[in-house]
């Protein structure tokens, strides 16, 4: 019983976990090389346990500490008793008799040096044999041993004193490591210099002297200098190590990211802050996807600036106000409805939405543009006046597909200006889902023109994961990958910044659909860019909110982001998703479905019910003999008269479409002796009807006046201006007077010459 009692207490003696002590978050490249790690909670820098001892250290360290390390059980009596005879002979300890097994249970106990801790030690080390293999028993002890301050194990004191990896050691670097736990303080720079070296130089001959390395080995290796100063660990992506730190502290993680386009996109990013920095623009971020393993490839969460501009802040996790950024995805969302085509004229006029009143980056009008334009050119106007037609609830439950944690209020609660920016969004959520929607594309077709019902999922960080994109359907994920390649093809179209201009004539430019996006106030500026193999995404801006001049999309983030895409390998743009595509006729010039008045063209759509209505800018008209007047039926014999079909606009979009359409013919004037049925050919610029107005003061105290403004089809025609009934003044040609009225309300009304009259009433504050 005694007997049994002993081996079962011999069986339990030893911890199921040898070191319960913290360990820093250490994050490796792709290729296993050292990113970034985050020190241990206790303050100290020490790594999880390796996963193999080099070999020239293992030899180094053998020979120093345990020659006979893979013959003994755990104890050597041989060294145990040489060393007690030795501290008896000299009166104090001279020589100890461990073994490494003893070593490392006496670094996990941490208790103080007595005869009966030594017992224990002995007993606890022969446990240890049998739990453990000697390669695992001397990774433990590689990477528990002290180092000096606060440097635990091979792999920090590796990178810390001679700024390498444990197994790109040379022999000299590695003795001098094997060395160091006996005796930790002789590492500090100026301080035991020779003692170290002397230790370091024994080990090195007894090397020699056992045939371990050879004579030319062992003389170079004494020519080798000792560390003086301590090295920085790498900071390759420090933003990324907080990140991982926040889901898997303590641990060591082989990541996707590319360590060498991680340092060439640090060195882009440097180089464009000093360029911002003079603008007092501090902080900006970029992401890097493979769209086909949703790897992220680079993480760059900040610049190289100083703490009191925020550099630790991890931009690329911020929920920053979007800008325009999410218009594709509207773009999308409706050409999948069908309720837009990608040729079909929306407004670009002035715009009053319930008392919300949007304007374009540039502050012009279009009149009318097409629907691709306006993405390209990331008009404000249409875009507004296509969220309203779409449905700003419809919308907004459409984001909820896409993960954008940012977005997390009602429809309401943003209104119109969710599509301009007024919600917030972070530049990883918003790579991860311009990645999901060109993956759409891909999958679509190298399967059997199928989608995957996991489509829309998140990234991977950790090298050894893969994405589960689920099961395939012939059902859509989200929306239709003909829609989704019409809006990178539109997006395609966007005019590059300075030096990029002309990227179409050359054979070698990379095709990209990129999109960019200014916030309110200049604050954040934002370009993504995807390929059919990559997703670039840049934020640029202060992170303290402060806006600053000439901070925009095209200007700042996307030189950033074209840069970085030059540093990618050159991928393929998307091949067409055939089998998604179907013919329809639609009319030349508006876009709309054609109609017998209208020329028409063949285009390739979504293959889907299509909601959008007949063309209604062609006219039928009737034109005398010369063509120079329309006439009707009051007026002459309509079997003489020349019929055509004529491109007409609304007033408004007519008089600004014009303006950058010289060949856009006005409807002919009706010849005076015909009768006029159709609708008022005016139609108000400013005001709009309904409108609030504040008149302020300029400089010298004086009240400004409104300035009021009409479009006319025949703007040679006098038109009389009245306000409240009362004459105010007459134009011809430029339609435009100024008023002054008293607060309160007020109606302005236009007559003109041929009798058409309209009106708007408004409040004045």
């Amino acid at each position: 019983m005694l007997l049994a009692i002993l081996v079962i207490a011999y069986y339990f003696c030893l911890p199921k976990t040898l070191f319960d002590t913290p360990t820093a978050t250490v994050l490796e490249s792709q290729e296993g090389n050292l990113l970034g790690a985050l020190i241990a909670d206790d303050g100290q820098w020490r790594f999880p346990v390796m996963d193999s001892v080099p070999q020239k250290f293992e030899q180094c360290l053998l020979q120093f500490e345990d020659a006979h390390f893979y013959r003994h059980p755990g104890f050597n009596p041989v060294s145990m008793a040489k060393a007690i005879g030795a501290n008896i002979s000299a009166g104090k300890t001279v020589r100890g008799g461990s073994t490494l097994t003893q070593q490392l249970i006496r670094l996990s106990r941490n208790k103080n040096r007595t005869y009966w801790e030594k017992v224990i030690e002995l007993v606890l080390a022969t446990r240890l044999e049998f739990r453990l293999s000697k390669e695992e028993i001397l990774k433990l002890y590689a990477s528990h041993a002290p180092y000096g301050g606060n440097v635990v194990g091979l792999d920090v004191a590796a990178w810390r004193y001679f700024g390498l990896r444990p197994h790109q050691l040379s022999w000299a670097e590695s003795a001098t490591l094997a060395v160091l736990p006996n005796a930790p303080s002789l590492i500090y720079p100026g301080k035991n210099q020779q003692r170290l070296l002397a230790k370091r130089n024994r080990l090195l001959r007894k090397l020699r002297n056992e045939d371990i390395i050879d004579t030319t080995t062992y003389e170079l290796a004494l020519l080798e200098t000792l560390p003086q100063k301590p090295y920085d660990l790498p900071t390759m992506a420090p933003h990324l190590v907080q990140y991982m730190a926040k889901r898997h502290r303590g641990k060591r993680l082989r990541t996707t990211v590319d360590q060498s386009l991680q340092h060439n996109i640090n060195t882009i990013v440097g180089y464009h802050h000093g360029n911002l920095s003079q603008n007092q623009v501090h902080n900006a971020a970029v992401l890097v996807m493979d769209v086909k393993t949703r790897k992220v490839l680079a993480y760059v969460g900040n610049t190289p600036t100083g703490p009191a501009q925020q550099k630790d802040v991890d931009m690329v996790q911020a929920n920053r106000s979007t800008g325009s950024v999410i218009k594709p995805l509207l773009y999308t969302a409706m050409l999948d409805s069908g309720e837009l085509l990608p040729d079909m004229l929306v407004p670009d006029v002035p715009t009053q939405i319930a008392g919300y009143t949007p304007e374009n980056f540039n502050e012009d009008y279009s009149g009318a543009v097409t629907a691709k334009k306006a993405l390209a050119r990331s008009l404000n106007i249409p875009a507004v006046r296509l969220l309203q037609s779409f449905g700003l609830q419809k919308f907004r439950d459409q984001l909820d597909g896409f993960g954008l944690k940012g977005i997390d209020k009602p429809a309401d609660h943003y209104g119109l200006t969710l599509i301009l920016g007024g919600a917030e969004s972070s530049l990883w959520d918003l790579c991860k889902t311009y990645a999901n929607l060109a993956s759409t594309i891909n999958h679509f077709n190298t399967s059997s023109s199928e989608y995957y019902k996991k489509e829309f999922i998140n990234p991977i960080l950790i090298q050894n994961q893969t994405v589960d994109f689920g099961k395939l359907s012939t059902e859509k994920t989200l929306f239709d990958a003909a829609s989704i390649y019409l809006t990178f093809e539109a997006m395609k179209e966007v005019n590059r910044p300075e030096g990029n201009e002309s990227w179409e004539f050359y054979d070698s430019s990379k095709q990209i659909a990129w999109k960019t996006g200014t916030s309110f106030g200049n604050k954040d500026s934002w370009s993504i860019g995807v390929t059919a193999d990559y997703v670039v995404g840049v934020w640029v801006g202060n992170a303290d909110g402060e806006g600053r001049p000439n901070v925009t999309g095209v200007t700042s983030a996307a030189p950033i982001m074209f840069d970085v895409f030059d540093v990618l390998p050159t991928g393929d743009w998307f091949q067409k998703p055939l089998d998604e595509f179907a013919d329809i006729s639609v009319c030349a010039e508006s876009g709309f479905l054609a109609m017998e008045a209208c020329p028409s063209k063949t285009i390739a759509i979504p293959n889907k019910t299509n909601f959008v209505e007949p063309c209604s800018f062609h006219q039928v008209v009737q034109l005398d003999g010369n063509g120079h007047f329309r006439v009707n039926s009051s007026c002459a014999d309509l079997s003489t008269s020349r019929t055509e079909s004529w491109f007409v606009l609304p007033p408004l979009q007519a008089y600004y479409f014009k303006k950058s359409h010289p060949t856009y013919k006005a409807l002919p004037p009706l010849r005076q002796d015909c009768k006029n049925d159709a609708a008022p050919p005016m139609e108000f610029i400013y005001p709009k009807s309904g409108s609030r107005i504040s008149l302020v003061r300029n400089f010298e105290g004086q009240q400004n006046e409104l300035v009021v403004k009409l479009a006319h089809t025949k703007p040679e025609t006098l038109v009389f201006w009245y306000l409240n009934e009362t004459f105010m003044a007459q134009t011809k040609n430029f339609h435009e007077i100024g008023l002054l009225p008293s607060p309160g309300k007020h109606k302005i009304t236009a007559l003109d010459a041929l009798g058409n009259e309209i009106f708007v009433t408004i409040t004045v504050e």
